[in-house]
C-alpha cells in the first residue's frame, strides 16, 4: 500500500510544528548520514531528513536494513542541545522510543508496544521499530544530536528471515486500523516535542519504566568484548542505564552502548 510522501505532502501534514527545515529525497542511502552532515552545516533545531526508500539504513553495532518505498517511515531529526540538555545525553534514544511507542498507542490502544532497552519497539515481542541516535561534535563539545527513526509500517518492510538477527513485524500486520504514514510521523515528532521538556524528570523515567520490555524476566547481557551475563531485570536508574540482578541476588547495572540482550528461555 503505497502512500504519497513528497514535500508538499510532508509541509502540509507537519505545518503546525515548529521544524527548523526538511529535506526530503525519494530515495537515499541513510538519513541519519545525510542528517549528520547538515547538522555540521549548522541545521537548525527541529531539521527533519525523510526519505521514501533508504538503500543503506544503519543500527546499532553498523547492523545495516534497507527499507523499500512506500513501506516505512524513515527519517532523522536534528536536535541542537541546550547546555542543559547536555546532561541527559544517554536520555535521547528513550525520546524516540517513547514517542514512537505513544504514537502506535494513539493508532490502536489494543496494541502494546515495549521498548527494548534501550532503544528497539517490540510488538508480541517482534521488533517493529529501530532507533540510532548519533552525535554531531563541534571540538570536544557535542553539539546537536541525530535521532533515526525506522519503523515497519506495511508488509513489504519486513526484512527476510535470513537477515533477521531478532524477529520482526510492521504495523499493518497487527492493526485493522487504517495507517498514515504522515499521520504517523507527525504523531511521533509532536511527541518528541513534549517529552524532551520532560526529559531530565522522573515522570520521563517512570514512563520508559512501564514500556519496558522484559521486566521482572531473565535475560542474558553481553557486549562485543565480553562474556555474556545473566540476570532479571529490575527497571531503570535515573540516567537511563538497566538495573538487573545476577542469580547470587548481587544488583548490577548496564550502561548504554555496552551490551545487547535476548530472553532466556525458562
Amino acid at each position: 500500500m503505497v502512500q504519497e510522501l513528497n514535500l508538499l505532502s510532508l509541509t502540509a501534514a507537519l505545518k503546525d510544528l515548529q521544524l527548523g527545515g526538511i529535506r526530503y529525497y525519494p530515495t537515499i542511502g541513510s538519513t541519519n548520514d545525510l542528517a549528520i552532515n547538515w547538522a555540521g552545516d549548522n541545521a537548525p533545531d527541529m531539521s527533519l531528513v525523510i526519505a521514501d526508500e533508504q538503500s543503506s539504513g544503519r543500527g546499532r553495532n553498523g547492523r545495516k536494513w534497507y527499507s523499500p518505498a512506500g513501506e516505512s517511515l524513515a527519517f532523522s531529526l536534528i536536535l541542537r542541545l541546550e547546555n542543559n540538555e547536555t546532561r541527559s545525553i544517554g536520555l535521547f534514544s528513550a525520546l524516540g522510543a517513547l514517542a514512537v511507542v505513544q504514537a502506535i498507542f494513539e493508532i490502536d490502544a489494543g496494541l502494546d508496544p515495549k521498548i527494548k532497552w534501550p532503544n528497539d519497539i517490540l510488538i508480541n515481542n517482534k521488533k517493529v521499530c529501530g532507533i540510532l541516535t548519533e552525535a554531531a561534535w563541534s571540538g570536544d563539545r557535542i553539539e546537536s544530536l541525530v535521532i533515526g527513526i525506522g519503523v515497519n509500517v506495511f508488509q513489504g518492510s519486513i526484512p527476510s528471515v535470513d537477515t533477521l538477527n531478532y524477529p520482526a513485524t510492521c504495523l499493518e500486520d497487527l492493526t485493522s486500523s487504517k495507517i498514515n504514514r504522515l499521520d504517523l510521523l507527525h504523531k511521533i515528532l509532536i511527541t518528541i516535542t513534549e517529552w524532551r521538556k520532560r526529559i531530565d524528570t522522573s515522570s520521563f523515567i517512570d514512563a520508559w519504566l512501564e514500556r519496558l520490555a522484559f521486566r521482572g524476566e531473565k535475560v542474558s547481557i553481553w557486549s562485543e568484548n565480553s562474556q555474556s551475563k545473566d540476570g532479571i531485570i529490575l527497571g531503570l536508574a535515573s540516567d537511563g542505564s538497566l538495573c538487573l540482578q545476577d542469580s547470587n541476588g548481587q544488583n548490577f547495572t548496564c550502561y548504554f552502548g555496552e551490551v545487547h540482550f535476548k530472553p532466556i528461555c525458562l
